[in-house]
C-alpha cells in the first residue's frame, strides 16, 4: 500500500502547507492515538495508550505540539510533554518511560520555515510500517472526540533533561574523563542547545557552547552540521583541542580538529569502528550507503572488517544492521549508530564514542587516530530531466558506466542515481585523481543528458 503522508523520515514540509498545518496535526494526533488503542495495553496494565512529546526550537513547534496533544487527548490517548529534545533522546525516553509511542516535532537540519513529525516506537526504533499504514487509514475517517469520561490526560515531564543527560553520560567510560579537554560544541540553535553542554561539562571538559541561543527562527541558520565553517572558526579562535557540531535535532555529527581540519561522517564513522576492532568489542561488519566514500569500504577491507552498503538514508542504514545482527553503521551526512549503546544515531552519543577511543589511546588528534584513511575525491554531477527516464536501460549510458569503471581500474567507484525529491539523476564518481574523476562525471553527465532529451 502506497503511504500518502509518512517518508522516509516521517512527515516533513513548508509550515503553513499541507500536511504541516494546525488542523492536520489535530487529525493526525487523534488518529494516531486511535491506531495506537487497537489492542494495546500500556505499562501500568490498563488500555489507555501513553505518547510523549518532544521538539526542536523552530516557532510553529509550540502549533504543532499544542494540535498533536489536543488530537491524543481526544482519542483518549495520555500525553507527556518535555519541550526541546533531541531526536534520540525522545527515542530513549520513550523506551525508558514504556510508553506506546513518542513524537518528534523536527525537520532536522532543514530551515526554520519548514518542520516534520516523526514517531518512535514504545522501544525507541522507527514506527513499523504496519503502524505508519493504520494511522493513514485513521487519517480518512471522521474526528469525533471521545466523552470527558475517556479522555486522555495531558502532563509535562519535568526531569526529562536530567533523565536523557545522564543517559548519554552512561555511554561513556566510567574510568575515562574529558578532564583538561576544551571543545567547541555547536548546537545550530537547535533541540540540543541546554542538554548538549551539560552532557560534556559534566564529564570534565571546558566547553564553549555556541548556537545555543534559539530564538525560533534561527535554527541551523549558519551554523550546526550543514554549516561547519562556524564551528571550524570558533574552534581556532579559541584554540580548542576539539569542536562538535550538531544539527538541529542533534542526530547528526561533525568534527573538527585543533588545526581545523574537518571530519565528515564516513571518518567518524571509521574512528568508531577502528576503536572497536582494536579492542576486540566491534560486532560483526559495519554499514554505510550507497554515497559512503569507496575509501573507507577498501580501508575495511584491509581490516578484514565486512562492508556492506544500503540505500541512502539512516532508517536503511538501521534496518540492515538489524537484519545482519551488527551494531555500527552511518552516511557521510554525520547520522551514525552505534546500536551497543543507542536504539537510533544520536550526535551526542557519536561524538562520545570518538572521544572516548582518543582517551583510550592517548592521541590528542583525531587526524592522527585516522591518519590510516584517506577520502577519494568524490564528485556529483545533478542532470535534470524534463520527462521520466529509465536510465538503467539506456545503453548508451550502460557503455559509458562500463568504461569509465574501466578508466578507474578498480580504484574508484560509478554510481548513477534518481533524486527521491526533485526530476534529477545524480552522477556520482569517486577515485583517487582528482582530474580524472571531475572528467569522468562530466563525461558520463553529457552522455545522461543526451539521451534523456
Amino acid at each position: 500500500m502506497t503511504r500518502k503522508y509518512f517518508g522516509t523520515d516521517g512527515i516533513r514540509g513548508r509550515v503553513g502547507d499541507a500536511p504541516i498545518t494546525p488542523d492536520f496535526a489535530l487529525r493526525l494526533g487523534f488518529a494516531a492515538g486511535r491506531a495506537l488503542a487497537h489492542g494495546h495495553a500500556t505499562a501500568n496494565g490498563d488500555s489507555r495508550p501513553a505518547v510523549l512529546i518532544g521538539k526542536d526550537t523552530r516557532i510553529s513547534g509550540y502549533m504543532l505540539e499544542s494540535a498533536l496533544e489536543a488530537g491524543l487527548a481526544a482519542s483518549g490517548c495520555d500525553v507527556f510533554l518535555i519541550g526541546p529534545m533531541p531526536t534520540p533522546g525522545v527515542a530513549y525516553l520513550t523506551r525508558g518511560l514504556r510508553l506506546s509511542a513518542g513524537i518528534m516535532i523536527s525537520a532536522s537540519h532543514n530551515p526554520y520555515d519548514d518542520n516534520g513529525i516523526k514517531f518512535f516506537s514504545g522501544d525507541g526504533s522507527k514506527l513499523d510500517d504496519t503502524v505508519e499504514l493504520s494511522i493513514e487509514a485513521e487519517l480518512e475517517k471522521p474526528l469525533q472526540s471521545l466523552r470527558s469520561i475517556s479522555l486522555g490526560r495531558v502532563r509535562r515531564l519535568e526531569d526529562a533533561h536530567g533523565r536523557y543527560i545522564e543517559f548519554c553520560k552512561s555511554t561513556f567510560p566510567t574510568k575515562l574523563t574529558l578532564r583538561g579537554m576544551r571543545i567547541v560544541l555547536d548546537c545550530a540553535h537547535g533541540a540540543a542547545y541546554s542538554i548538549g553542554p551539560n552532557v560534556f561539562r559534566e564529564l570534565g571538559a571546558e566547553v564553549i557552547a555556541i548556537g545555543n541561543q534559539p530564538n525560533g527562527l534561527n535554527i541551523n541558520e549558519k551554523c550546526g552540521a550543514t554549516h561547519p565553517a562556524t564551528m571550524r572558526a570558533a574552534v581556532l579562535e579559541h584554540r580548542a583541542d576539539l569542536g562538535l557540531a550538531l544539527d538541529g535535532d542533534a542526530d547528526r555529527l561533525i568534527m573538527c580538529d585543533a588545526d581545523g581540519t574537518l571530519f565528515d561522517g564516513d571518518q567518524l564513522l571509521y574512528a568508531m569502528v577502528k576503536d572497536r576492532h582494536e579492542k576486540g568489542w566491534l560486532r560483526g561488519g559495519v554499514v554505510g550507503t550507497l554515497m559512503t566514500n569507496f575509501a573507507l569500504e577498501k580501508r575495511f577491507a584491509e581490516m578484514n572488517v565486512p562492508f556492506e552498503r544500503a540505500k541512502v538514508g539512516d532508517r536503511y542504514v538501521l534496518e540492515m544492521l538489524r537484519e545482519k545482527n551488527w551494531e555500527c553503521g552511518g552516511e557521510n551526512s554525520g547520522h551514525l549508530l552505534c546500536l551497543d549503546k543507542h536504539s537510533t544515531g544520536d550526535g551526542i552519543i557519536s561524538a562520545l564514542q570518538v572521544l572516548a577511543a582518543l582517551r583510550r589511546t592517548g592521541i590528542k588528534r583525531l587526524g592522527e587516530f585516522t591518519s590510516e584513511l584517506t577520502l577519494f575525491p568524490q564528485v556529483l554531477v545533478n542532470v535534470r530531466l524534463e520527462k521520466k527516464f529509465d536510465f538503467a536501460a539506456n545503453a548508451s549510458i550502460t557503455s559509458a558506466v562500463a568504461a569509465a569503471e574501466k578508466e578507474l581500474g578498480g580504484e574508484g567507484r560509478v554510481l548513477l542515481r534518481a533524486s527521491g525529491t526533485e526530476p534529477l539523476i545524480r552522477v556520482m564518481v569517486e577515485g583517487r585523481d582528482t582530474t580524472l574523476v571531475q572528467a569522468l562525471a562530466k563525461r558520463i553527465a553529457a552522455v545522461v543528458t543526451a539521451e534523456a532529451k
